[in-house]
């Protein structure tokens, strides 16, 4: 598998909010007031860290999903001209959701398989590298207890993450958004959190088309997944990590997630 699909087009609505005490730089500050994650820079813009990533694993075909508004991301990489990966750009007209903006690559992968992650989130090489070596739908899940010891995220927000159940064979059964007390005590411990880390065959873009808007007014992934499981038969192998995933998400984790990268060379 060659092709990674990058959602860059969200709002970034914690990110903007400046009620922090994060001391940001002109430019960190800039980024974050237009909600763009993924080019605050930490050196150099943290998109590149994640990309980074992408190509130690063996990752040869990049797509980022952007919103029209997202010029300066197109002029970066163009200018850039990475050595390792060839960046595509698919555009996610208005924010409708995950879903919605995964559909938008179609135009890059086609009917090939490809990694789905966030832009806002740098994962494990292990993770990325083990989803481009399976040959089916799969969706990595990272222990709760190292998410709590090595991650950057607080506890009381983790919390509120999505956690995974799956059957005895080890696929998918459903992902659980802001499980309630009675979910959390009967799933197997230590949890399996979701951190939007999945590979999509070609059933996936079907299943975005197919789905309505949740609750939020949003079209969301885990809706897409649930009826591919349920309408089309997909099943989804659970990758089980215990290593972190740094999140950047607010200005606050801006200062953690920069030193947890300080030292990490970038060879795109």
């Amino acid at each position: 598998m060659d092709h990674a699909v990058i959602l860059a087009r969200g709002l970034g609505t914690r990110m903007r909010k400046s009620d922090s005490t994060a001391q940001l730089d002109a430019s960190q500050a800039a980024m974050a007031d237009c909600g763009l994650k993924a080019m605050i820079p930490i050196g150099r813009p943290f998109l590149d860290y994640v990309l980074h990533v992408l190509a130690q694993a063996g990752y040869r075909k990049v797509c980022l999903v952007i919103g029209p508004e997202h010029q300066a991301v197109r002029e970066y990489y163009a200018k850039l001209r990475p050595r390792r990966l060839t960046v595509e750009f698919a555009v996610q007209v208005e924010p409708r959701g995950t879903a919605d903006a995964v559909a938008a690559a179609e135009v890059c992968v086609g009917r090939e398989p490809f990694l789905m992650i966030n832009s806002d989130n740098y994962y494990p090489l292990e993770a990325v590298e083990g989803l481009r070596r399976d040959v089916g739908a799969a969706i990595a899940a990272f222990d709760q207890d190292a998410m709590v010891a090595e991650s950057n995220i607080p506890v009381e927000r983790l919390n509120k993450f999505a956690v995974i159940e799956a059957d005895a064979e080890g696929f998918l059964v459903k992902i659980h958004e802001k499980p309630d007390e009675a979910t959390l005590r009967r799933l197997p411990k230590p949890l399996g959190m979701s951190m939007n880390c999945w590979r999509f065959g070609p059933a996936i873009f079907e299943a975005c088309r197919s789905i309505v808007p949740s609750p939020r007014g949003e079209l969301e992934i885990t809706d897409a997944v649930q009826y591919a499981i349920d309408r089309l038969g997909e099943r989804f192998r659970v990758h089980r990590y215990r290593a972190p995933v740094l999140d950047l998400s607010s200005r606050n984790d801006i200062a953690a997630v920069a030193q947890r990268l300080s030292s990490t060379e970038v060879d795109l």
